[in-house]
């Protein structure tokens, strides 16, 4: 293999996991695709990925080379692309992952009007509620809701995301409507667990709550349709409750008590120059993203 061929076949085992998948991607033999790495390793004098029996995964200087790899390759297809009269219209496949409940309701509805757009795309949605690392399982775009630590991808912010102490306009005009958090204690608290049994718990401006909830459940629309029958008081983020909201079902309180609402961003790693699908996939999404309710883009919830 030449020096691209080599570049090649490291990100398909990047992307696979596997020398055997990434060989029959490239239709080669797998032993050549292991010699292609190693050739690379020799040539760069750094180990590009840890090998087991059962896994092989991208090391330290892999994730950072396996950046630029993709950046170069994405550039030299366009470029091909582009000198062979190839038509514009972009194709291919791209991966999305989002959190699951935040996924079904609003990045959704954008993929299926984003592939209305563009014909020649397919994509691959993951709903999972779990930080999906992109490098290692193959994702060229992700949602984040979260403060980002510092790492090697792009972070395009889209919005915010407060989370809020909601409940039945009914049980607030039975119990009456907390004016402090110290006031919590005394109403019933419909909350989530998802660390053994144990309630997770609220953390305001103010500091950690510790409640003893009426109900516990580990599934936020269980809870939040509890809140909706009166049961009591839910705290969750603010787009699983916005048609709630918009229609008088629940109402935010102790609204002054919140933590800042965290960043939302749209995170992905191609550097700097972005391949044209994935960069259409992005300023669709983005878009979309900061036009919700939920992420500033109304009034209404502020």
């Amino acid at each position: 293999m030449d020096q691209l061929d080599r570049l090649r076949c490291f990100v398909a085992v990047a992307d696979t996991q596997s020398f055997a998948a990434a060989a029959r991607r490239l239709g080669c033999s797998a032993p050549a695709a292991t010699r292609a790495i190693a050739s690379l390793e020799q040539r760069l004098g750094v180990q590009l990925f840890q090998r087991s029996t059962r896994s092989v995964r991208l090391t330290e200087a892999g994730e950072r080379f396996v950046i630029d790899c993709r950046r170069i390759l994405g550039d030299l297809d366009e470029s091909e692309a582009a000198a062979a009269g190839a038509q514009t219209e972009p194709t291919g496949l791209l991966s999305l992952t989002a959190p699951s409940m935040f996924g079904r309701r609003h990045v959704a509805p954008l993929a299926t009007s984003f592939l209305q757009a563009h014909a020649r795309i397919r994509l691959k949605l993951l709903l999972v509620d779990r930080v999906v690392s992109l490098l290692e399982e193959a994702q060229d775009l992700a949602v984040r809701i979260a403060h980002l630590p510092d790492s090697g991808l792009t972070a395009v912010p889209v919005g915010a995301m407060r989370r809020v102490i909601v409940a039945s306009p009914d049980y607030l005009a039975r119990a009456g409507e907390p004016r402090t958090p110290r006031e919590l204690a005394d109403h019933r608290i419909v909350a989530s667990y998802f660390d053994g049994q144990n309630m997770t718990p609220w953390r305001l401006r103010d500091g950690v709550l510790a409640l003893t909830p009426t109900l516990m459940v580990n599934d936020n629309a269980a809870g939040i349709a509890a809140a909706v029958a009166g049961v009591g008081l839910v705290r969750c983020q603010i787009y699983q409750v916005v048609d709630e909201l918009r229609d008088g079902r629940l109402r935010i309180v102790l609204a002054d008590h919140e933590r800042p609402a965290a960043p939302v961003h749209l995170v992905h790693a191609a550097g700097r120059r972005v391949p044209a699908p994935l960069r259409l996939l992005i300023d669709h999404m983005a878009a979309g993203l900061r036009a919700q309710p939920a992420l500033g883009g109304d009034g209404f919830l502020r």
